[in-house]
């Protein structure tokens, strides 16, 4: 009551001050204002220092507008985004080129956007891939004139790193109904299939569809023709993964070697670092610059012999365990006796003294077996060892349980009573 009372001295004070300027007319618009900012400014020092002293202070505090987490891109889908050139639909998309860039290259340096596609554009794409001829040059021929989805850049991958004894198991698993052919239909339950693949990761926690269905793509019209009625047969199958592999290896091989006819075994150790990433790079490094003698050089031959060795790792890997104690390093002799059993060719002796003086890091003349595998592994899989390697694996696998459950569905319905 006590602190009532003080305001409401204060109250008649200033309310008697405010009648005593009326008398000046210049004042008579301002009293009223200078009455409540003297009003208010009591009430809120009276809160201030008596009723806030008594109980907590409190706050309100504005819920922080936070945006939307982006869901990260996986390691493959971010290579394959910036490699693609092209938008259709809102869609990236990669040209026959993309494709040959983004396993050539560790990185692109992008500086024109994305061209975005029109229909008739398409047509033309499509119309000139359903002419193509086959053969080594087929996507270096097609160049921008071309479209590859995603999911069909995962399928490219894979052809890359199999070994082509996997060739005919691939056609077969594609080959749903057990008919020698593949048609449009089969070969589209890829995108359903390496969409099962794909698993919520901190990487890819929103799982997105993969590609717009309905729109035609260059494998399509390649594999089946302008309007999709065509049947691929193992052949033509068999043959497109083959030039596919050394239309890659032609491409790498030039790079390397500078458009050369041979590359230099320092060249041919440069490609073998090439998108790997170990701890003992440096070592390597210093190998290559103390042991291997430069002058020397390396063919074509030899370079694609190589390239398909590293196709037959996992069949390498276990030709070691045949040849050698478990976890012991690997001599000349057994090295390339588990490479002639793994691939049934061998490597000449100019690749070979080229491995073994790169890797060899402790000078006995003897490979890490492990270790070699890791880093020719990161070569193969160019720098996407991880994610592109257990979703790949794990495409083959769906594909295979897809057959099975085809053939058995198949198999039911020729024993249930007509």
């Amino acid at each position: 009551m006590t602190s009532w009372g003080r305001v409401g001295s204060v109250f008649r004070t200033v309310w008697r001050s405010s009648r005593s300027l009326k008398g000046f007319s210049p004042y008579g618009a301002v009293a009223p204002a200078i009455v409540g900012s003297v009003i208010g400014t009591g009430v809120m020092c009276y809160y201030q220092y008596h009723v806030s002293a008594r109980s907590p202070p409190f706050y309100v505090l504005a819920a922080e507008e936070k945006e939307a987490a982006t869901p990260q891109l996986s390691a493959r889908r971010l290579r394959f985004t910036q490699f693609a050139s092209v938008v259709y639909e809102d869609e990236h998309y990669m040209t026959p080129r993309d494709f040959l860039f983004s396993v050539m290259l560790e990185k692109v340096d992008r500086k024109l956007r994305k061209k975005i596609l029109t229909n008739q554009e398409l047509n033309t794409m499509l119309l000139r891939a359903s002419k193509a001829k086959a053969g080594k040059l087929l996507f270096r021929t097609l160049g921008d004139n071309g479209l590859i989805s995603y999911t069909e850049y995962l399928f490219l991958l894979t052809i890359l790193t199999k070994p082509r004894t996997g060739f005919h198991i691939a056609f077969k698993m594609l080959d749903v109904d057990g008919n020698e052919q593949v048609d449009k239909k089969e070969f589209l339950k890829l995108k359903k299939i390496i969409g099962k693949t794909r698993v919520r990761t901190k990487e890819n926690p929103e799982n997105p569809a993969e590609d717009t269905e309905g729109v035609n793509t260059t494998l399509q019209a390649y594999f089946f023709g302008r309007k999709g009625d065509n049947k691929l047969q193992y052949q033509e199958f068999r043959r497109f993964m083959e030039d596919l592999q050394l239309e890659v290896q032609e491409m790498e091989f030039l790079q390397f070697s500078k458009g050369m006819e041979t590359m230099r075994r320092e060249d041919f150790a440069e490609w073998l670092l090439h998108y790997t990433d170990e701890e003992n790079n440096e070592v390597y490094w210093e190998n290559m610059r103390k042991r291997i003698p430069s002058g020397q050089s390396i063919t074509f031959e030899e370079f694609q012999e190589f390239c398909l060795f590293t196709n037959n790792l996992d069949d390498f890997a276990f030709s070691v365990k045949m040849v050698t104690e478990a976890n012991r390093p690997v001599g000349l002799a057994q090295f390339k006796r588990a490479v002639r059993i793994a691939t049934g060719n061998e490597l000449s002796d100019n690749v070979l003294d080229t491995v073994f003086k790169l890797f060899d890091t402790d000078g006995d003349n003897c490979l890490s077996h492990k270790e070699f595998l890791g880093v020719m592994k990161d070569r193969a899989l160019r720098g996407l060892n991880v994610q592109t390697q257990s979703s790949l694996s794990g495409y083959w696998k769906c594909v295979k349980q897809e057959t099975l459950k085809g053939a058995k569905e198949a198999l039911g319905n020729s024993r249930s009573p007509l």
